[in-house]
């Protein structure tokens, strides 16, 4: 039972992170499930199995805010569901020894994007209005879908930074429709890790643990999107991400650090993580007066424009 409310909670504490950034719901949830031994192909069903519906609860809850652009959710969700199944069946047949550092290995490399996209810039920003094409979207998709089922995650880190980066969607509508369209990519990697595994592989008291957790917090993420500070969020999880699977790996026979040498290196993750977590929350506080100093400043100009209309001549 304390399993189970921990997983819930893990639950929870992911689709915040998932509904605010777009991204690492995935990435979170599975990385734990690794941290306490499940094997990797159960873990990333397990997760894309609750996913179906975290992301459909959080898909609706988006569109209610306004949040989604249904041309791009249709336009990248196909060929992710696509490169999703083909992803669940890779990994399906994987022996355990090889997937377990295989897949730390691909959510440290998501884990260091997160991290060092939001400490050193945040939600980057760009050139709206511009149309997202097909011909951009579907090799992104199926190539996210592909690496959200191999790492147990990896819609959100793949999808969201490209579509933010091209400067064409803003950030909430950038975060609702690939949280929206993550629902395909989860039904299609379930199926294909359900035809791969069985159904006797996958706990499903876990995937209930984190779909109750991922649902309860699913519309408050939603609304939250407009208001939690990304660049802290997106630094402090990318850290636990690198830090979890960075164990994982050097523990694994592919590495096989010394005891001397796997601490040295968390000591030195520690360092660099708090570190970034400071200089995060320092450039988001003085961002945020920046934008006030300009916002304060054009209220000031329209004011005084104001005041000499109606002064008399």
């Amino acid at each position: 039972m304390r399993k189970l409310i921990l997983l819930a909670l893990v639950g929870l504490g992911a689709q915040l992170v998932d509904g605010s950034l777009g991204m690492a719901y995935g990435v979170t949830s599975t990385t734990l499930l690794l941290a306490i031994g499940t094997n990797p192909a159960a873990a990333s069903a397990t997760v894309h199995l609750a996913e179906i519906g975290t992301t459909l609860v959080s898909g609706v809850a988006h569109w209610k805010f306004g949040n989604v652009d249904w041309k791009v959710v249709l336009k990248i969700g196909v060929p992710g569901a696509v490169g999703a199944f083909a992803g669940a069946t890779f990994l399906s047949g994987l022996s355990t020894e090889t997937a377990a550092p295989l897949m730390a290995l691909i959510l440290l490399a998501l884990g260091l994007y997160v991290f060092i996209r939001f400490t050193t810039m945040g939600l980057p920003k760009g050139r709206l209005g511009l149309p997202l094409r097909k011909r951009f979207l579907a090799p992104l998709g199926l190539v996210a879908g592909f690496v959200d089922s191999t790492g147990g995650g990896g819609w959100g880190p793949v999808g969201t930074p490209a579509i933010l980066a091209s400067g064409r969607l803003e950030p909430r509508k950038t975060i609702g429709s690939i949280d929206t369209s993550e629902f395909l990519v989860a039904v299609a990697a379930s199926l294909g890790f359900l035809i791969g595994l069985g159904s006797e592989n996958v706990d499903f008291g876990w995937v209930a643990a984190l779909l109750i957790g991922g649902v309860i917090a699913a519309p408050i993420a939603a609304w939250l999107v407009r208001h939690i500070p990304p660049r802290v969020l997106g630094a402090a999880v990318g850290g636990v991400i690198i830090l979890t699977n960075s164990r994982t790996l050097l523990r694994s026979d592919w590495i096989d650090a010394s005891d001397g040498a796997r601490y040295s290196i968390y000591a030195v993750i520690y360092v660099v993580w708090a570190a970034a977590l400071a200089y995060s929350f320092r450039e988001h506080r003085k961002n945020a007066a920046e934008e006030r100093r300009i916002i304060e400043e054009a209220e000031a100009r329209t004011a005084d424009e104001q005041r000499r209309e109606t002064e008399p001549a």
